[in-house]
């Protein structure tokens, strides 16, 4: 049985970071994925993901945002990739919002972190939103925290370039190849496969949707999948007004609507459309049983629901949609901590919707924990012990 320092069970954003950081350090690393990342089955696709500094989720997470921006630059350095557009990020809410986003306050979170860690931004009335933003049909009451070094990350090329940099520093990556369990013991880890069997001196699961397969019943009961909806929709007029250097990534605490809208610039031109989407909690599914196709339904209820009567320029029309899958933690957090039952296994899971844009300065963090046992993250706020009272 070939022997690692570490495996990594998934390649998808904290995997393929996880696996870049471990390969540079110098650790015998293998990766290991049921597919062949990036794919479009997961969580890790749809072309743009928002990144922003000032986490409205909670202040802790800001500190990784920060540093994951500074890595993506060493990335996109290292590798002439293009990775992080900064359009500004324009986060619109009032005191008559009614919609949901992962947390309560989440509005005044973020301007409460933006002034906690020096983040560049500004405050803006609903006059000034119309003034600099045409496109948004912003109510009277409604006010804007404008963040200058938000933006997009473009979540395939990240994933593609991590497991490239991976391979380049001497990783073994084996994909196409579907974990079916693993054994731990004080001393080693071993992981059995449909392929063969590995063994290492630690293990990082980061499975994302497939994790609750994994971990065992007394574990999975925390993590909720749901099936999310992408579309981009036509641009029928102002399309200059939608170009990145003109319009910035954007979430919107709607007033009458229980989940608030994202989305994006018109990234790639007018032919390409924008990019809105809500994010949806009804019911709940898994990797093997959700639907990837979108209905036409779907989408009319989309675009009348959240679309037109908000972003004036965009048309009924969609000209993309796609599907991807949140696992969610019950107060919308993230799990960064050794298994329960088996210290060598790390669990980096449920990033609940919001997770991409902190994954390289957690694939840091892991390549820490794999070398000292300790990832220097609070277990009140990343781990399993938060839930002790209800599950554990």
């Amino acid at each position: 049985m070939k022997r690692f320092d570490a495996i990594v069970l998934g390649l998808g954003a904290m995997g393929s970071a996880a696996l870049c950081h471990l390969a540079r350090r110098g650790s015998r690393v293998l990766g290991l994925d049921r597919y062949d990342p990036p794919h479009t089955l997961g969580s890790t696709h749809g072309d743009t993901r928002i990144t922003r500094l000032a986490i409205g989720e909670g202040a802790h997470y800001t500190p990784l945002a920060v540093r994951s921006h500074e890595l993506w630059r060493e990335i996109e350095r290292e590798t002439g990739a293009h990775l992080l557009t900064c359009t500004g990020g324009l986060i619109i809410s009032s005191g008559g919002k009614t919609s949901f986003t992962h947390v309560e306050g989440f509005f005044e979170n973020t301007l409460s972190a933006a002034r906690q860690f020096g983040i560049a931004h500004e405050l803006l009335d609903a006059k000034e939103i119309r003034r600099r933003y045409p496109p948004f049909k912003v109510s009277d009451d409604e006010v804007g925290y404008l963040e200058r070094d938000a933006g997009f990350l473009r979540p395939e090329a990240c994933v593609y370039t991590q497991l490239a940099l991976a391979r380049q520093y001497g990783a073994e990556i084996h994909t196409g190849e579907t974990a079916l369990g693993f054994d731990a013991s004080s001393s080693a880890v071993s992981v059995a496969t449909d392929k063969g069997t590995y063994a290492a001196d630690r293990l990082v699961l980061c499975a994302g949707p497939w994790l609750p397969e994994l971990i065992g019943p007394a574990h999975s009961s925390h993590f909720r999948i749901f099936r999310q909806v992408l579309l981009w929709f036509d641009i029928e007029s102002a399309a200059q007004a939608f170009a990145p250097e003109r319009f910035p990534v954007f979430i919107w605490q709607l007033n009458g609507k229980p989940q608030a809208i994202y989305g994006f610039p018109a990234i790639d031109g007018v032919s390409g459309g924008m990019k809105v989407a809500t994010e949806r909690y009804g019911a709940v599914t898994s990797p093997g049983s959700v639907d990837h196709e979108v209905s036409e339904q779907e989408i009319r209820e989309t675009y009348g629901d959240y679309v037109g009567p908000y972003i004036q320029g965009l048309g009924a029309r969609c000209v993309k949609s796609a599907t991807c899958l949140y696992t969610v933690l019950q107060d919308f957090g993230f799990i960064i901590d050794s298994h329960p039952q088996a210290e060598r296994v790390l669990v980096v899971s449920a990033c609940s919707g919001h997770g991409f844009k902190h994954s390289p300065a957690i694939g840091e963090m892991i390549a820490r924990w794999t070398f000292n046992g300790d990832s220097g993250l609070n277990p009140d706020a990343f781990g399993f012990r938060r839930f002790a009272a209800s599950a554990l």
